[in-house]
């Protein structure tokens, strides 16, 4: 399911070398992608800015051919933080608005400074003697309405969420005066998430996956076996023969359908 004016299809700037966004970025508005979904912790927003300028200076597309999509971080849900955390976004990607902007986990954590660290990542002091995670005491509802306020301001087109469950939708959905526009999350033939996606059909909400490929964005990371991979399972390799397709085409049509 689709927000109005989203492609299906977007070009997800995760793990995406600085080095190389930029280009990424050009490359992918020529061949085509309209729908960007960036955020602040994947460290490489200046990058994806430089690509959207460079491919608007060029004629190949206007900024509103684009459906650009950045999120904001566990450290800066309180309200006070919400904003300027916009603000910075904004402008390290050179835009005036996003078309959408989410709320990347459903996990407040201490407030770190811009100057201190950016992206601040999930690692409250990374020099301490025992690292570790920390979270905030700050209500996801302190939260979602400064999202609002920021689509009252004409900021952000829309807002949304990633990561929620169930109970945290229905619970969205209680208090929501601006409902959530969009829904993120993994999705893929190994966790295909049905009946969260049925919810937010019901809800009139659009479902978004991430890492439609699976495990695959996972290996790097030892976060994952390759033997875990969708992509070399006999019935989509069967089906990509069948089809004259690859195996990755074969899932991410799986994943539209």
């Amino acid at each position: 399911m689709t927000a109005k004016g989203k492609p299906e299809i977007g070009l997800g700037l995760w793990k995406v070398p600085k080095s190389q966004c930029a280009d990424v970025v050009y490359n992918a508005i020529k061949l085509g992608y309209r729908h960007l979904d960036s955020a602040c912790d994947y460290g490489n927003e200046i990058e994806v800015g430089q690509g959207i300028t460079r491919a608007i200076a060029d004629g190949l597309c206007q900024r509103e051919d684009l459906y650009v999509v950045s999120k904001l971080w566990n450290t800066y849900h309180s309200k006070e933080h919400v904003q300027p955390a916009l603000e910075k976004t904004l402008a390290d990607l050179g835009l005036d608005y996003l078309d959408s902007y989410l709320i990347h986990f459903p996990i407040a954590q201490p407030f770190v400074p811009f100057e201190t660290r950016y992206p601040p990542e999930w690692i409250e002091d990374p020099l301490a003697s025992e690292p570790a995670m920390k979270t905030a005491p700050v209500p996801l509802f302190e939260t979602w309405q400064a999202m609002e306020n920021l689509v009252e301001q004409g900021l952000v087109k829309t807002i949304g969420v990633c990561n929620y469950s169930s109970g945290l939708l229905n619970d969205l959905m209680a208090y929501a005066t601006i409902k959530p526009s969009d829904l993120q999350i993994e999705s893929h033939p190994y966790l295909t998430q049905e009946r969260l996606i049925r919810l937010a059909n019901d809800y009139g909400i659009a479902v978004t996956a991430f890492s439609p490929l699976g495990a695959l964005s996972y290996f790097e990371l030892e976060m994952a076996d390759e033997l875990e991979s969708v992509l070399i399972q006999p019935v989509v390799l069967a089906a990509a023969k069948r089809l004259e397709k690859t195996p990755a085409q074969v899932v991410l049509r799986w994943g539209l359908q």
